[in-house]
């Protein structure tokens, strides 16, 4: 017995190996780790997570996005991801009395606070979590990158 598959079987078996969405997969793996489903944006492309927790997260554009204020996502953000944070975040900027100010960092350390850390470099931000139920909406930006003033640094395992 002979096993021959036909271009209408072929897409059938295709469409029912296909994963989640990227989006959707995004939101799982935070939800995993302690952390709200909406950190990332809509436009969620693909993303990596290696065996020592370095997370790399392909958007389809760099984007603009609102949580309490304006924050702006490269199309690539790269972190540290373990229990309850993302360290060593690259590629997420917050606007803060006009300024844009790199996000180096976010945590939940204790959930039934309602509250998210937002490590901004200069200070810390605390957020609700409801303000992370669901991702954010991200619109296009021109050339917002070069007025946020971003860099490609490397990043680094901080735990």
């Amino acid at each position: 017995m002979s096993l021959s598959l036909t271009p209408i079987s072929f897409l059938h078996l295709f469409l029912l190996l296909l994963p989640l969405t990227a989006s959707s997969s995004i939101q799982t793996l935070l939800q995993s780790k302690g952390l709200p489903a909406g950190l990332f944006p809509d436009n969620v492309k693909s993303y990596n997570l290696d065996q020592d927790g370095r997370l790399e997260v392909h958007l389809e554009q760099p984007c603009m996005a609102k949580f309490d204020g304006r924050v702006y996502f490269d199309s690539v953000v790269r972190a540290n991801l373990s229990y309850g944070g993302l360290m060593g975040l690259q590629g997420l900027s917050q606007e803060e009395l006009f300024l844009w100010l790199p996000v180096k960092g976010i945590s939940v350390t204790d959930p039934s606070s309602g509250l998210i850390l937002f490590d901004i470099g200069v200070a810390y931000k605390e957020l609700s979590l409801a303000l992370f139920e669901e991702p954010p909406v991200c619109k296009p930006s021109d050339n917002l990158s070069e007025e946020v003033g971003k860099k490609n640094r490397g990043y680094q395992d901080q735990r």
